[in-house]
């Protein structure tokens, strides 16, 4: 039984009134028990307290790609003290990650001036640069550990990338982005599994989703590979004609996965992506290569996609078996 039933939320600059509109949606609509914020500074907290206060778990995920690793822990180490303050107001409802995929998303661990770059760098050479990421990376996880230990008392995880290989016992639970293409759909199934079986603690999906247009389903985490970033404006590359109901399936099936393979929780990813924007324009129309399911168009309008309804219903289901919503996040500490 899934007792985290999750989306996650990418803060950015909208306004206090906007994000509290967006909990309420979350919690009252989606049916979730918990959303996991993604951002940084005192936005971020600010979500986080917007989300309590409507009855919603929180996980607290700081994102801050770029910049130096020092720079990267000490903005860690201001928001481990502030989720605590939230902890301590809101028992057993905080969980804290001290980031995600930092293989490419933290300079330093593989080469390339831009985490873009080096994502492009570790899919295609990833068996070579194996040893290194792995020892590196180990390095930054365990002193971003002691920096959110130092401050925060509740639940500890990190969002892993599928290739990364983490030492899962300095964590509370075990979090990992595990997104299913065509590339690795005939050992998804295996890999789940292997995560439930072989940790001592609770797996949590961190991140999972596709776009929606035919064939999004086959990419996986790179349906935005169709987008050409340096057109003027963006603008998709070939035909990839819009489908929603690639992105309804592709969901509603790894839900009930997830479900019957026992992990404990899982965040579709995402609620909504305001940079990849909605147009009529097919040609234009960023919206089906990522991954919310509110579609937004360049006006600000907004409009739930049938993967919203898709999720809503089966995260709904859940809770009616469950026999109500839940906002359990863990092993609190």
């Amino acid at each position: 039984m899934l007792t985290v039933r999750g989306i996650s939320y990418l803060v950015g600059e909208a306004s206090t009134a906007d994000v509290r509109r967006d909990m309420e949606v979350i919690a009252r609509d989606l049916h979730c028990t918990t959303v996991m914020l993604i951002g940084d500074g005192k936005p971020l907290i600010a979500a986080a307290r917007s989300a309590l206060e409507t009855g919603l778990g929180v996980y607290i995920r700081p994102h801050l790609p770029e910049r130096p690793q020092t720079r990267l822990l000490e903005h860690l180490d201001a928001v481990a003290e502030a989720a605590e303050e939230l902890r301590r107001e809101h028992p057993n409802r905080v969980t804290l990650l001290i980031g995600s995929e930092f293989s490419h998303t933290a300079p330093g661990i593989v080469p390339g001036p831009r985490s873009f770059l080096r994502l492009k760098l570790i899919v295609r050479f990833h068996r070579l640069l194996r040893r290194r990421i792995d020892r590196r990376l180990h390095r930054l996880l365990s002193t971003a550990v002691a920096t959110a230990r130092h401050r925060f008392g509740g639940p500890l995880t990190y969002s892993a990338a599928g290739w990364e290989h983490v030492d899962w016992s300095m964590f509370d639970l075990a979090g990992v982005s595990l997104y299913r293409s065509a590339r690795n759909h005939a050992t998804y199934t295996d890999r789940l599994r292997g995560l439930v079986r072989d940790h001592d603690k609770p797996v949590v999906i961190t991140e999972f989703g596709c776009g929606a247009f035919t064939g999004a389903d086959q990419r996986g985490a790179g349906s935005f590979w169709i987008v050409n970033w340096f057109a003027a404006p963006p603008r998709i590359r070939g035909d990839h004609p819009r489908d929603e109901t690639v992105q309804a399936r592709y969901l509603g099936a790894l839900i009930d996965q997830y479900e019957t393979e026992g992990v404990h929780g899982c965040f579709v990813f995402t609620f909504a992506m305001p940079d990849f924007t909605h147009h009529d324009d097919p040609h234009l129309d960023l919206d089906k290569a990522g991954f919310g399911l509110v579609a937004v168009t360049g006006d600000g309008a907004r409009r739930p996609k049938e993967a919203f309804h898709e999720v809503a219903r089966r995260y709904g289901d859940t809770a009616g078996q469950a026999g109500g919503p839940t906002a359990g996040e863990g092993r609190p500490r």
